[in-house]
């Protein structure tokens, strides 16, 4: 019967390209690698390295076998580890929400550094509303979420800010707003709104639907497609539009009681729920170090 150790030296030779190569870098003796060699050949029944010349050269067996050995040694690898995180207390799976509006490359950039220092810990990322996000950390079923903060005191649930950020209120080009100079909000009343709202009907705090006409989404991105189609106005984040202000598929009304937008607190929610471990504290530390306390929620930077 072969042993690990020897598809360890197997594969080290494959890698090194020689038995004395394998060998300094294993810190033992040349012919121990070899003899190690020699003897998974006889369990397997099967010639790994033609030795006709100085260089040893993987025969058509050995090419077969050698993606077998690596994948059964990188399943020890995770065998050890898991051992070795439950021995930490190291959480087996961490849930973190996020509002579908605060996802971007630059946040995943944050949360990365996890898969490398925790291997074994499966995280799974939820993208959903703001109340969606505060449910799931509510009930337990995500230790974190990252929301839109509506400034009551969350008794039930650990909070810190990471910044803040801006909405703003847009519209078509085509639509009659922005020919307004200034938007009032009885400009805004008269016309259909594209209002956010979550699966349970809740409206977001500063967003809520004032006009008498309005068609609802539950992702902002959804708000935005929707005004590039003048199907109405709508107040969406700044980070969101502004791919589509540049290019001129929206444009920010002049809203005479928000001239320079919307500033809304984006902040973490922590559950209760869950014994605080090692992974959930990292994931804590990392959206502590790049929080942006009163400046804009801007990842980008």
């Amino acid at each position: 019967m072969y042993s690990l150790e020897q598809l360890k030296i197997f594969v080290t030779v494959c890698e090194t390209g020689s038995f004395s190569a394998a060998a300094r870098q294993l810190k033992r003796a040349q012919s121990g690698v070899s003899q190690s060699i020699a003897n998974l050949e006889i369990a397997i029944d099967k010639t790994l390295f033609n030795r006709d010349k100085n260089t040893p050269a993987l025969t058509e067996q050995g090419t077969a076998l050698l993606p077998i050995a690596k994948s059964i040694l990188h399943q020890q690898q995770n065998f050890d580890q898991k051992v070795e995180s439950l021995a930490q207390g190291e959480e087996h799976e961490l849930v973190v929400a996020i509002d579908e509006s605060l996802v971007n490359a630059a946040l995943m950039q944050i949360l990365s550094p996890l898969a490398e220092q925790f291997p074994i810990t499966h995280i799974e990322l939820v993208v959903a509303p703001t109340f969606d996000v505060e449910s799931m950390v509510r009930a337990g079923d995500a230790q974190i979420g990252i929301v839109y903060v509506d400034g009551e005191l969350k008794v039930d649930m650990d909070f810190f800010t990471l910044g803040h950020a801006r909405f703003l209120t847009i519209a078509s080009p085509t639509h009659p707003l922005a020919n307004l100079s200034v938007v009032e909000e009885a400009d805004l009343k008269g016309y259909r709104q594209c209002v956010h709202r979550s699966v349970q009907k809740k409206e977001l705090w500063f967003s809520y639907k004032i006009s008498s006409t309005a068609w609802y989404a539950n992702t902002h991105k959804a708000l935005v497609e929707l005004v590039k189609q003048n199907v109405g106005w709508a107040v969406v984040p700044e980070l969101l539009a502004a791919e589509s202000i540049a290019a001129g598929e929206v444009v920010t009304l002049p809203v005479a009681h928000e001239y320079d937008g919307w500033l809304t607190v984006v902040g973490c929610l922590v559950s209760r729920s869950h014994t605080s471990g090692p992974v959930l504290e990292a994931v804590i530390n990392l959206l502590q170090q790049h929080s942006l306390v009163d400046k804009d929620w801007d990842l980008r930077k």
